[in-house]
């Protein structure tokens, strides 16, 4: 039986800086991961109850989802910044088409970041004044989740859409790595866009079981990609020079 050994790791003068480079996107690509998983669960209170900006409920699981959205914004950057000169050796296209969206998911993210804190600072003045009107309290924080819960579903569901379609592609095209983990990426873009689709026409709700088992490719693409970068770094390429 021929057994299939694992591509030799890059040689040459350039070997060096391409393993760092892909040390460093692994990593910023698994942080994007762990910033992002908790949140949902972390922004329980402020989602789940319309009473949080009177003062239900607690407020350090929210602060914390706040902080690791913030990471997840940097984060978001720093995978395009690192690998956008990289991706630029097999598509000029592609490499704009990853930091734009890249870049866009990250402005989203903060965007509701800034909701969720605008939620806090009612809250505290809610606390430090007493609050007259509790229904026109309670209207605008639900305002301000519905602000974070669509820039929920542009910036960290449909962006990571535009990313897979443009790093995938020309990360498959150049084989920087096994080329079912892109494939996987590819393959999950149009079931995450249909998800996405269907959540702004109501068909169903962000959070549902159908919207996670669409988001899955996407997310085990993602991961993968920052575990081989990390542990491996790119197969040896001509785009790699």
């Amino acid at each position: 039986m021929t057994q299939t050994l694992p591509a030799p790791a890059p040689t040459g003068p350039h070997a060096g800086p391409m393993r760092r480079t892909a040390v460093v996107a692994g990593v910023l690509y698994l942080v994007t991961f762990v910033t992002s998983v908790p949140t949902l669960a972390l922004y329980g209170p402020l989602k789940g109850d319309a009473g949080f900006v009177l003062g239900a409920g607690d407020t350090t699981g929210v602060v914390w989802g706040a902080l690791l959205e913030v990471a997840l914004a940097v984060a978001c950057v720093g995978t395009a910044v690192v690998l956008f000169p990289v991706v630029r050796r097999q598509s000029e296209t592609a490499a704009l088409g990853f930091l734009a969206s890249r870049v866009v998911e990250a402005g989203l993210i903060l965007v509701g970041v800034v909701s969720v804190l605008s939620v806090l600072a009612l809250r505290d003045d809610v606390a430090g004044t007493g609050g007259a009107d509790a229904d026109a309290l309670v209207a605008t924080g639900s305002a301000l989740v519905a602000v974070h819960d669509g820039t929920f579903l542009l910036g960290q569901s449909l962006m990571p859409v535009l990313s897979a379609l443009c790093l995938g592609s020309a990360v498959y095209r150049a084989g920087l790595v096994p080329r079912v983990i892109p494939v996987v990426g590819l393959a999950g873009a149009p079931l995450l866009l249909a998800s996405d689709i269907a959540v702004a026409c109501g068909v169903h709700e962000q959070g549902t079981a159908l919207a996670g088992l669409a988001a899955l490719p996407i997310a085990a693409w993602e991961l993968a990609f920052g575990i081989w970068l990390v542990v491996r770094g790119f197969r040896p390429s001509p785009v790699l020079g």
